[in-house]
């Protein structure tokens, strides 16, 4: 996100160094929770460059790595999902993603700012990596929009980048 706390993939930095930190964070999960808009936006790139790579390392590591993890889109109006390892719910129901963080495996990671607002009023979120850009787009589409009740966050760890980006740690303080 921006500094001024908007999502906009336009103004994102993704260099080697960011890709490899998002590499690493697919490495340690297994499945990815999507909305509608992110799912199609990246299903519209990554799977092509798994096809045909770019011969940049980190880049076409991440494209693999998030082609073959599960992924799990959240959305009332899409039919269906091409996208290899990807299933479709039409509903975000508490109690399937208390089982799914339940199950024994790796972490799970929500790509979405709609999603994460369900998830964060649901109290599902156990940790928040915000990865800040070192950026002032003035407008767009706030992360935490709608949010209706206080959230208090512990911050566990930073990591700066060489490009000015800064991914910030939370653990969500559970009441």
């Amino acid at each position: 996100m921006t500094l001024d706390g908007f999502c906009d993939h336009t103004v994102m930095i993704a260099d080697d160094e960011i890709h490899q930190h998002y590499n690493e964070l697919l490495s340690n999960a297994d499945t990815l929770l999507y909305g509608r808009i992110t799912y199609q936006l990246m299903e519209s790139y990554w799977p092509s460059v798994v096809k045909a790579p770019t011969g940049n390392k980190p880049m076409d590591e991440f494209a693999v790595l998030i082609d073959n993890i599960s992924k799990i889109v959240f959305s009332r109006t899409l039919k269906n999902v091409t996208w290899k390892n990807s299933i479709l719910k039409s509903e975000i129901l508490k109690e399937e993603i208390v089982r799914l963080k339940q199950q024994d495996g790796k972490n799970i990671l929500a790509g979405s700012p709609g999603l994460i607002v369900a998830l964060t009023q649901l109290n599902l979120i156990d940790e928040y990596l915000l990865a800040i850009q070192p950026t002032i787009s003035g407008s767009g589409l706030p992360l935490f929009k709608n949010i209706r009740n206080r959230v208090d966050l512990k911050l566990l760890k930073t990591k700066t980048f060489d490009s000015g980006v800064s991914a910030l740690y939370y653990e969500a303080v559970k009441k």
